[in-house]
């Protein structure tokens, strides 16, 4: 499928800018090929630069304000050149995709409201020509796949995708954003918890995944957050069991929540906690935690009285 961005012809500068990708469908880490043609008016148009940016929109920190567009990336593709009066000119490019792009896909269909683009645009004199944007749609790395997929096995349902513009304290990060999906918990799973944020921050190596675990109790005005750190490697992802190595980070996050939980004052809020559970390259064994493995018993039933938490 070729997709294309087509601007129609400046009336301060009489240039026209096209935008073509071969492939709109990607993921992070891969070069997205395709082509800017530049087409001049009546006049010969000298381009000072040409550059791509990735463009999508980010929540806003206020819940009641509307989301905003943000640009997180942009790659020069062309240093100054003139197009002829009357003629086309053709810049080939290969954009890199930062590892931590923002996946807008999963299992083939769009997360949420998620949407990106591909924008051009050309400096011309003083003047700077936008091309429209251009959709491209970012599939998850594998080793985020089988988490994601994990999750849906485990039982858990997406309920919310979106983007912070802000950085987490305490992870390195290239990109000035991050991307949050939120879930609804599974049955063998609540209880400890209502509610989870999952967030992967990814490079070359591997993959840092965030479990942000909530607590909330509405009528009495409560919540209790905890953060768990986890590192996978892309390096023989494949080979693992996915389901028991998330069972086994669900429960050891479970186990840190309840754990911070159970000193707290619950005649007051709290808004936050610092945990860490470990350090990130330490591996977790699968059905660590609350006992048991994927599907057995240890958690929101069976003996023992919890403690609110």
């Amino acid at each position: 499928m070729r997709l294309t961005g087509v601007s129609p012809e400046s009336g301060r500068t009489g240039l026209a800018v096209h935008t073509t990708l071969a492939n709109p469908s990607t993921r992070p880490g891969l070069r997205l090929p395709g082509r800017v043609t530049l087409h001049a008016g009546r006049d010969d148009v000298p381009v000072r630069r040409l550059r791509l940016g990735l463009v999508t929109q980010v929540e806003p920190d206020d819940p009641g304000a509307p989301r905003r567009l943000v640009q997180f990336h942009q790659v020069s593709i062309a240093g100054a050149f003139v197009v002829p009066a009357g003629r086309r000119r053709a810049v080939d490019f290969a954009l890199p995709l930062p590892w931590e792009t923002p996946v807008t896909i999963f299992g083939g269909v769009p997360l949420m409201s998620l949407r990106m683009g591909l924008r051009t645009e050309a400096s011309v004199d003083v003047d700077l020509e936008q091309g429209p944007m251009v959709p491209i749609f970012v599939h998850p790395l594998p080793t985020q796949q089988h988490i994601l997929a994990a999750l849906d096995t485990l039982g858990f349902s997406l309920r919310q995708a979106g983007l912070a513009a802000d950085r987490l304290p305490g992870v390195e990060q290239a990109l000035p954003l991050h991307q949050r999906l939120g879930w609804w918990v599974a049955p063998l799973y609540a209880g400890p918890i209502t509610e989870l944020e999952v967030i992967f921050v990814a490079n070359s190596a591997g993959l840092e995944v965030i479990l942000w675990a909530d607590r909330r109790l509405s009528l009495a005005g409560v919540t209790h957050q905890s953060i768990s750190r986890f590192r996978v490697w892309h390096a023989g992802a494949d080979r693992a069991d996915w389901a028991a190595v998330v069972d086994g980070w669900l429960r050891h996050a479970i186990n840190r929540h309840a754990a911070a939980a159970a000193h707290g004052h619950w005649s007051a809020r709290i808004s936050e906690s610092a945990h860490v559970s470990r350090r990130p390259d330490q591996p977790v064994r699968p059905g660590y935690g609350l006992g048991g493995t994927a599907g057995g018993a240890g958690i929101g039933g069976g003996g023992g009285g919890g403690d609110g938490t």
